[in-house]
C-alpha cells in the first residue's frame, strides 16, 4: 500500500518489537546441518506464535531425537516422536479445513479481494533442522494464510466479529498447544534420563560396596584394631544417592 501523506504506516518497527520481547532461539549446541527456507509472515497471530514457540518447539524436537535416544532405549523415543508427528498432522488438517471452510464462504458471498495488511511482513531465512521443524514451521504459514480470511468475512458481514475473535483464538490456541506439549514431552523424556543416571550411579555403587565388603579375615588382633580405628572414606549407598541427585 502506498503511503499517503495524511497518514503514517509501519515501517518494520511492529517486528522489532515483537522479536525484542523473546527470547533467541539458542542453537549453540546443535550440529546438525539446517535447510535454509525463506519465509514471510504478515499476520500479527502468525508474527508473534512464530517468535514464542517455533524454535522452542525445534530445540524440544531435537533434544527428543538426538539427545534422550543416546541415554534411553529406541522404543520410548519413537514412540515420543510417534505422538509429536500425530499432532502436527492433526494440527495441519484442522488448520486447511478452516482455509477451505473460509474460501467457501468467500466464494459464497461473492467476495473476491482478501483482506492484506499494511504493516511490514515479518520476512526471514529460518533454519529448519528437522522434519518437526518443517511442519511446524508449515502450519505457521497456513494460519498466516487464514488470518486474513476471517478478517475478510469480518469486513464484509459474512460472520460476527465475534464468531471471528472465536476462530481466531481457536487457532492460536492449537498452534501454541503443539509446542507446549512438545516441551511436556521433552520434559518427560529428560526426567527418565536423570532417573536412569540415578539408577546407573546406584549400581555402580553397588557394585562396589561388594567388591569393598568381601573381607579377608585378620591373622590377628593388631591388624583388626587398626581396621576398626579406620574406617573406610567409602560413601554409603544412601550418601551416595543423595550427592547424585543433589549433583
Amino acid at each position: 500500500m502506498t503511503e499517503p501523506s495524511n497518514v503514517k504506516l509501519d515501517h518494520g518497527a511492529i517486528n522489532q518489537r515483537i522479536l525484542a520481547k523473546e527470547n533467541a532461539g539458542d542453537y549453540r549446541r546443535v550440529e546438525q546441518a539446517s535447510v535454509k527456507q525463506r519465509t514471510r509472515f504478515e499476520s500479527p497471530e502468525a508474527k508473534r506464535l512464530y517468535a514464542r514457540y517455533f524454535h522452542s518447539l525445534q530445540l524440544n524436537a531435537h533434544f527428543i531425537s538426538e539427545i534422550a535416544r543416546i541415554r534411553l532405549e529406541a522404543e520410548q523415543v519413537e514412540k515420543v516422536e510417534q505422538m509429536m508427528r500425530s499432532r502436527l498432522e492433526r494440527l495441519a488438517q484442522e488448520i486447511d479445513s478452516a482455509i477451505d471452510g473460509a474460501a467457501l464462504l468467500l466464494e459464497r458471498e461473492g467476495v473476491t479481494t482478501t483482506a492484506t495488511y499494511d504493516a511490514q511482513a515479518l520476512d526471514m531465512e529460518v533454519g529448519v533442522i528437522s522434519s518437526f521443524g518443517r511442519r511446524y514451521l508449515e502450519a505457521l504459514l497456513k494460519l498466516d494464510r487464514l488470518m486474513p480470511m476471517l478478517r475478510t468475512l469480518e469486513i464484509y458481514e459474512v460472520i460476527t466479529a465475534s464468531e471471528a475473535d472465536k476462530r481466531r483464538a481457536l487457532y492460536k490456541k492449537q498452534v501454541r498447544g503443539v509446542a507446549m506439549g512438545v516441551r511436556i514431552l521433552a520434559g518427560g523424556l529428560r526426567k527418565r534420563m536423570n532417573e536412569s543416571a540415578v539408577q546407573e550411579e546406584v549400581r555402580s555403587q553397588e557394585r562396589k560396596g561388594g567388591l569393598a565388603s568381601r573381607p579377608t579375615l585378620p591373622s590377628s588382633e593388631r591388624v583388626a584394631k587398626a581396621a576398626v580405628e579406620s574406617p573406610s572414606t567409602e560413601p554409603t549407598l544412601p550418601e551416595a544417592l543423595a550427592q547424585v541427585v543433589a549433583g
